[in-house]
């Protein structure tokens, strides 16, 4: 018989002196390959222009405001949950910043205050949503994403009578959450460092870590074994409308304006940057280290297709093939992870 995933999880993601084997098997090994032969094809076929200070900035700028909102979507995939309302959610923070504080004037902090309190209580109503009516997240959220970006869209045209607003924040808000370093970094790159350091204690260093990976591995024996289950979605339900609110109001002090129509690529680019990263779909494995660097990855190649001269449609064929390719390398991984777990639990008996 062997282990289950939400077992076998803390043990591929926690240890601290590993050797070559478990490294072999840790979730993100298929990730480092998948980089690897990324950043190696586009450095051969990009040249020095994609491995150029503005070529690096171009893919990590990307990679940046992915990451904020990945970060979360990879916990609540870990913990076996979806959310495409992430969606909506970044054009409809953006709108209520700019309407806010660039149509009505108001101080820029109540804008900036507003969007992210607009997240938390969305993500609680998904949250609520998932746990009240054990309608599976996906069709939960979804639902979300389509209301949302209905009353975005109505509310907007109500209260401005344009679908895009201007705004202007003021330097120290420019500073801090929309300005570029050097003419080229987005200031971005640093919350992302910050989120990725938040999001990488909880995991592995709290006691969240083990609840997440066992919630994702079997939800009920994680009820009963008196884990808060609900209480825990809820909050990384939260997490998640929360970091995609931020990505939107720094998009709207960065480009000093807002879109109602911006955002729907994080949908599933998140998703995309969070399986290629090793976690599963089906929850309880998965990595923050991996989280990174598939959402790495996918910017790369996101951005390194227009460096090599190619056509930039053949891009979207490129991530999928990344993409079914590395579903297949976690699973083998997983499997390589599940049978080391069983033959140790042989030897410890033996």
């Amino acid at each position: 018989m062997q282990p289950s995933e939400a077992a076998i999880a803390p043990l591929a993601s926690r240890s601290q002196w590993p050797s070559f084997g478990s490294l072999v098997r840790r979730p993100e090994m298929g990730s480092v390959i998948g980089l690897i032969a990324v950043f190696v094809f586009f450095s051969i076929f990009g040249g020095e222009d994609f491995l150029s200070v503005g070529g690096a900035a171009s893919w990590l700028n990307v990679a940046a405001e992915l990451g904020i909102i990945a970060l979360p979507v990879g916990l609540l995939m870990i913990a076996g949950q979806l959310d495409l309302s992430v969606g909506s959610m970044v054009p409809a923070s953006s709108m209520t910043v700019a309407i806010i504080s660039g149509h009505f004037h108001a101080p820029i902090i109540v804008g900036v205050l507003a969007s992210l309190g607009l997240g938390l209580v969305v993500g609680f109503v998904n949250g609520l949503l998932v746990i009240r009516t054990r309608v599976p997240s996906f069709v939960v959220t979804l639902a979300t994403l389509f209301a949302l970006a209905g009353l975005t869209l109505g509310l907007s045209i109500i209260l401005t009578g344009s679908t895009s607003v201007a705004l202007k924040s003021g330097p120290i808000a420019k500073l801090l959450l929309g300005d570029y370093i050097g003419g080229k970094f987005e200031v971005t790159l640093f919350w992302w460092i910050a989120i990725v350091a938040i999001v990488g204690y909880i995991l592995n260093l709290s006691r969240y870590g083990n609840w997440i990976l066992a919630v994702g591995g079997d939800s009920v024996s994680a009820r009963n074994a008196g884990i808060p289950t609900d209480r825990l979605t809820i909050a990384l339900y939260m997490g998640s409308g929360l970091c995609a609110a931020f990505v939107g109001l720094s998009q709207a002090i960065l480009y000093n304006s807002a879109q109602v129509a911006a955002g729907q690529s994080f949908i599933f680019n998140s998703i995309i940057a969070v399986v290629v990263g090793g976690v599963l779909l089906t929850g309880g494995y998965g990595s923050v280290v991996g989280i990174v660097l598939g959402t790495v990855t996918f910017s790369v190649v996101n951005q390194g297709i227009f460096y090599t001269g190619f056509n930039a449609n053949w891009a979207s064929l490129i991530i999928g093939i990344l993409l079914l390719l590395a579903v297949v390398m976690n699973n083998t991984f997983r499997n390589m992870a599940l049978t080391y777990a069983a033959r140790t639990k042989t030897r410890t008996r033996s």
